[in-house]
């Protein structure tokens, strides 16, 4: 004979079961990757932008003391010059030549006329008074052929010459052209003073120092020179309204003219280095995650430097836990995590 079971311990039954199987099921959880937390510091670093070219001392317009014309440029823009290597042909003008023919003349004229004096002082014939002042005509006629020849008038046509090692940066003339005395020719640049100029906007003024390090690099592509501040500007520059900061570089590294990419270092900032994917900026106040026995824990933070892969954060971060890097911006308070590969 049959026993029937009633209906309410049937139900009663199958509902512990159903539970029985809900209480198995494992909690879902949220793959992350970690790391761990470390105090350190990292640089505050300024990017500005400039190109190559010659220091403040380092260029030099080369120019002739004596109207003349340019009969042959040797040089092109851009060339790389040696000292003592010719730039161009000048060829003196010729009331500048004529100015030193006479000179010259005058000055053989008060040699002969010293001459006949001491011979007539020899004589008794003459005072040392009269041969004393033509020892000063001798002189003052010298002094005049030397100036001239200095300034170049000694020669019709003459080379001019780089005086140090450089680049030639700008070429103002052309064969043919008629030219007063000291204007410009040319422009020099020593191959040993070519820095790199940068704007600064005013407000980083005050960050900004002698000796802190750069890395420069060349907006055509390349790879990166290392460079340290040179000189600071105090005072807007007229054109660009930011301040010009000069940057040292490696002799030879650049040429005059390339744009480039400045990245200096200012100051360091210290507290929690961090991952930037582990600072969660989203719904409210900075945070990190750790992860504390497979549960995921916010903890508040202040961020005292963005800096690219890495950032300062400062806050109560335990450094025995686990920090949450990947996946930090899926997980919640309070959540399950498991660390993925």
């Amino acid at each position: 004979m049959k026993k029937t079971i009633p209906l309410s311990l049937a139900l009663l039954a199958l509902a512990g079961c159903g539970q029985s199987k809900v209480q198995t099921q494992p909690a879902p959880s949220v793959a992350v990757t970690a790391a761990k937390p470390a105090r350190g510091s990292l640089w505050v670093q300024l990017t500005a932008y400039g190109s190559a070219g010659p220091s403040r001392n380092g260029a030099q317009t080369i120019n002739a003391a004596q109207p003349g014309q340019i009969t042959d440029l040797l040089v092109v823009p851009g060339a790389t010059v040696h000292a003592g290597q010719p730039l161009l042909h000048f060829a003196i003008a010729p009331t500048a030549r004529s100015a030193y023919v006479q000179a010259s003349d005058a000055l053989a004229a008060a040699q002969k006329q010293r001459a006949t004096t001491a011979q007539l002082l020899n004589q008794q014939l003459a005072t040392a008074d009269q041969l004393a002042q033509a020892d000063k005509a001798v002189s003052d006629a010298r002094a005049t052929v030397d100036a001239l020849a200095a300034e170049g008038a000694a020669l019709p046509v003459r080379p001019l010459s780089a005086p140090f090692d450089g680049v030639v940066t700008a070429i103002t003339v052309a064969p043919g052209d008629r030219t007063q005395p000291g204007s410009p020719l040319l422009t020099l640049a020593r191959t040993s003073d070519i820095v790199v100029a940068v704007g600064v906007d005013p407000s980083e003024r005050a960050s900004i120092a002698i000796g802190q390090k750069a890395e420069l690099r060349r907006l055509a592509g390349g790879p990166a020179i290392a460079g340290h501040v040179l000189r600071v500007g105090n005072a807007l520059n007229p054109s660009t309204r930011m301040i010009d900061v000069e940057l040292a570089i490696p002799k030879d590294a650049l040429m005059p003219g390339e744009a480039m990419q400045a990245i200096i270092d200012t100051n360091r900032v210290a507290g929690w280095v961090v991952p930037h994917k582990a600072v969660v900026t989203a719904a409210g106040p900075a945070h990190v995650f750790q992860a504390i026995q497979g549960r995921a824990k916010m903890v508040n933070i202040r961020v005292l430097l963005f800096a690219g892969a890495n950032d300062v954060v400062d806050g109560p971060i335990n450094p025995a836990d686990p920090l949450i890097v990947d996946g930090a911006y899926q997980v919640q308070d309070g959540d399950t995590v498991r660390f993925g590969k």
